[in-house]
């Protein structure tokens, strides 16, 4: 089992960033977060996911989600459900001024690649 995600830490404008199991809202690793309470984030980010899902339902989409972006005046936050385990996603907030939104969608993606549950 491996949940390290020290390489969202690399990303610029990175605040803070947790792996969270969106069936329980705890999360299962964190690094950073600054003036962002992580705790709370991965419990209030578990909601996120949850109406999504319920959205996709019941618009009968059959779909996944991929990731979910919150943009907000001085912050992005990225949410990304792992492919491998849809109940568990990473989180992270990025300072908006100095990130960008493409490198940090891959490097999700290559986070994402090295966790195993």
């Amino acid at each position: 089992m491996s949940t390290n995600i020290a390489a969202l830490t690399e990303l610029d404008g990175f605040i803070g960033g947790c792996l969270v199991d969106s069936e329980t809202g705890l999360m299962l690793a964190s690094e950073g977060g600054g003036k962002i309470d992580l705790e709370a984030a991965s419990a209030l980010n578990t909601q996120v996911v949850k109406a999504k899902l319920a959205a996709i339902d019941a618009l009968k989409l059959s779909d996944t989600i991929e990731d979910i972006l919150i943009t907000l005046g001085r912050q992005f936050h990225l949410i990304r459900p792992l492919t491998s385990a849809p109940t568990v996603f990473i989180y992270v907030a990025l300072d908006r001024k100095s990130a960008n939104l493409g490198l940090a969608r891959i490097k999700l993606k290559g986070v994402e690649a090295g966790i195993t549950l």
